[in-house]
């Protein structure tokens, strides 16, 4: 296993590594409270949470099998040399986990808490249990080989792909409602931050090693951080360009009917009819 030739990029690796994984581990949290200080997860688009769940899942599935199994650090080595490094650090291991974690419980927010009129949709139900299904296909196909890297690749792959298509939902809501009421825009700028800190952890690593096999043998973290700054970049544009938020404004779905009605039946002073006392 090859060892680090500058000190200076060694610490720098470690820091953007760290760095990522405070942005987006803290990035999880804007909207949990917000649900919570809400009691509600209107604007919030479940399909987004459903695939996310099962993304970070398969992510964790990768990242913790790379860094702990010897087997398939060995598999690693033989594909792309015993002088290459791991392409998983500890803060790659430490994400995962934390996002599996504090996705479930926003997940559990959408069970607890006022929903409105929205719900998972079956198409997503779909796509994770296709997903699922194939996972156990190719486990099974792994097994008696112990392409164990192979597998983990699959893995990779799926967490790619859920990332591409678990973004693509709240876009959607966004445009439908013309409003980003609901959904933490700082989860995004922090997402955002650890997307670009991601990607340059891997641009340190290739430049001490003099070798972008570090990119190869981990397409899944190159893909991860250009789409997240591709989509987080899009949903920064519909909240402050495409549909800022008006002082004062509420969206319909988040008004109660009962107070919808206080508002139109109780006149405002500037409504009251001017009386002699008033003259």
């Amino acid at each position: 296993m090859a060892s680090w030739n500058s000190t200076p990029l060694e610490l720098t690796y470690e820091f953007l590594g760290w760095f990522a994984f405070s942005c987006w581990s803290i990035s999880f949290y804007p909207q949990a409270f917000l649900n919570y200080r809400r009691k509600s997860v209107v604007g919030l688009n479940f399909d987004f949470v459903l695939l996310n769940l099962t993304k970070h899942s398969s992510y964790l599935i990768y990242n913790a099998s790379m860094y702990f199994s010897k087997t398939v650090q060995e598999q690693y080595f033989e594909e792309f040399g015993y002088g290459e490094m791991i392409p998983v650090a500890a803060n790659d291991v430490a994400f995962s986990a934390h996002a599996v974690f504090m996705t479930a419980v926003t997940l559990f927010q959408i069970l607890i808490f006022d929903r409105g009129t929205q719900k998972i949709s079956f198409v997503a139900v779909g796509i994770v249990s296709v997903v699922w299904l194939a996972a156990a296909v190719c486990f099974s196909l792994a097994l008696p080989t112990r392409s164990w890297l192979w597998l983990l690749s699959v893995f990779n792959t799926i967490q790619v792909c859920m990332t591409v298509v678990k973004y693509i939902p709240q876009a959607i809501m966004n445009f439908r409602r013309k409003s980003t009421d609901g959904f933490s825009i700082t989860n995004i700028l922090l997402d955002l931050s650890g997307g670009i800190a991601n990607y340059g952890q891997m641009v340190v690593q290739s430049l001490d090693q003099g070798s972008w096999n570090n990119f190869y043998g981990n397409l899944g973290k190159l893909m991860l951080s250009l789409v997240t700054v591709f989509f987080d970049t899009f949903f920064i544009t519909q909240h402050f360009v495409l549909y800022p938020a008006k002082k004062g404004y509420k969206t319909v779905a988040l008004v109660e009917p009962e107070d919808e009605i206080k508002e139109n039946l109780v006149p405002s002073a500037a409504d009251e009819p001017r009386t002699a006392e008033n003259v």
